[in-house]
């Protein structure tokens, strides 16, 4: 049985560049993957949803709304179908990429499900074909849809009628009703690209706002210009029943419905923690996800967790920090993870992004704060670009501190932008500084200076 200074299991965005990070640093890594390296972000995710999303941007200037700009154009349609295709492509180049990557790292890759054991104090992790034995383990197995169990789901689901985010990407036809359950970032992304396809889209939310726990202010902003585009949203609304082509729900206290040719089914995922031998390791789980320090480690020496399936925060980005953090401990170099500074975004357009506290976090923490806030229409180039616009650029201010704790914002290229605030709050840096700081002109990132001094 061959030995590997680190065993990784889940070849997702975490899982390979830990492995990668370990082989670049002198170990001896195995990577085992179910399926196709790159995970739900590069498979089923982060990758293609970008590809729609820019397909129906382009359309959407094509389609008239680069007129203003002396740019007219013929008749202009979406083909779907095509869309589906340029998304397979991009996603089979990129998976190559990554399996090219790890074969240059030297790293070994086995296409199996793997099972956990611990014997005579070494961990052993097998597949179907084969055992290895790891003097590490990095449990890196990501995240899938969730499915509650609303009545009628289970039989939609069955007859395709009701798709998660894994099938949706697939579809080669535009349908043309689409009911999505859940106002979170996935099920705001897919709205938006197939609004703009040709469905008539409704979003059903339990909770009275949409996209979380981000910012409250952007939040309704972005639902607003999604509701100028045709998508009906009802909040503070339970699903009791899909079926028949028809979605009910209570609002207000009153049962209400909406017809369907499919429901998308977006109310967040799961982690993948449910891996044979691992409860008999004796690795603490906790409502689904592995349970760990801020050093990535479980409760069982030389066992590790990273991303989704730690449950903390289900990004691709988090995943890649937690593994180079996990590595580094197990090379004796002590890392911690720090969440303060995560970058989210919602990439519509316009584009929304968050990062650090919120508005509503800082005043339930007791925090005193300040709240810089300046129109997007300060930035030439957003308005060059776009015209008059709704969006803003918000920022929370620690005033005991003078630093930058919190920001939130709707423009053009927040998502290009957005990890610059990331730097501010991660380090610290103080409001004076950051004042002195030449941006260049005209960019739309200026806007975090124009909001500092409001």
């Amino acid at each position: 049985m061959k030995t590997f200074d680190l065993i990784v299991i889940g070849g997702g965005p975490a899982g390979y560049n830990s492995a990668e990070y370990a082989a670049h640093k002198g170990q001896s890594v195995l990577l085992i993957e179910k399926k196709k390296v790159g995970g739900t972000c590069l498979n089923a995710g982060c990758i293609p949803t970008k590809t729609f999303l820019y397909a129906s941007k382009l359309y959407h200037y094509a389609n008239g709304a680069g007129k203003p700009y002396g740019v007219e154009a013929g008749e202009v349609s979406l083909n779907h179908k095509a869309v589906v295709q340029k998304k397979n492509e991009v996603v089979d180049a990129l998976v190559q990429g990554v399996a090219g990557g790890l074969r240059r790292k030297k790293v070994q890759v086995v296409t199996g499900t793997a099972k956990v054991a611990r014997k005579d104090g070494t961990i052993v992790v097998s597949t179907e074909e084969e055992s290895f034995a790891g003097k590490n383990l990095i449990v890196a197995t990501g995240s899938s849809p969730a499915v509650p169990p609303i009545e009628g789901v289970k039989e939609e689901l069955a007859k395709g009628n009701v798709v998660t985010s894994d099938e949706i990407l697939n579809m080669t036809e535009v349908p043309q009703k689409l009911v999505i359950v859940g106002g979170g970032v996935i099920g705001f992304e897919m709205a938006a690209y197939f609004q703009e396809a040709g469905s008539k889209v409704t979003v059903v939310e339990m909770l009275d706002k949409v996209l979380g726990p981000n910012d409250r202010e952007i939040s309704v902003l972005l639902q607003k210009e999604m509701e100028k585009k045709g998508v009906t949203f009802y909040l503070s609304s339970s699903v009791t029943k899909i079926a028949d082509g028809v979605v009910t729900f209570t609002k207000d206290g009153k049962t209400e419905t909406v017809e369907y040719d499919k429901v998308l089914m977006s109310v967040g995922r799961r982690a993948n923690s449910n891996i044979e031998g691992l409860a008999d390791m004796g690795v603490q789980v906790e409502r689904g996800a592995i349970v760990t320090d801020d050093c990535m480690r479980t409760n069982v020496p030389g066992v590790y967790a990273i991303g989704d399936v730690n449950g903390k925060v289900m990004l691709a980005h988090v995943g890649y920090r937690e593994g180079e953090v996990a590595v580094n401990n197990i090379l004796g170099k002590r890392d911690t993870m720090s969440y303060d500074a995560i970058c989210g975004v919602v990439y519509t357009s316009p584009e929304a992004a968050f990062v650090g506290m919120s508005e509503e976090q800082a005043k339930a923490a007791g925090i005193t704060y300040s709240v810089k806030k300046v129109s997007i229409n300060f930035s030439g180039r957003h308005m060059v670009e776009n015209g008059m616009s709704d969006g803003l650029c918000k920022l929370i201010v620690d005033t005991k501190k003078d630093i930058i704790i919190g920001a939130a914002m709707m423009s053009s290229y927040a998502s290009e932008y957005i990890y610059s605030l990331a730097l501010m709050i991660q380090n610290k840096i103080p409001v004076e500084s950051i004042q002195k700081t030449v941006f260049p002109h005209p960019t739309v990132c200026e806007i975090i200076r124009e909001a500092l001094f409001s």
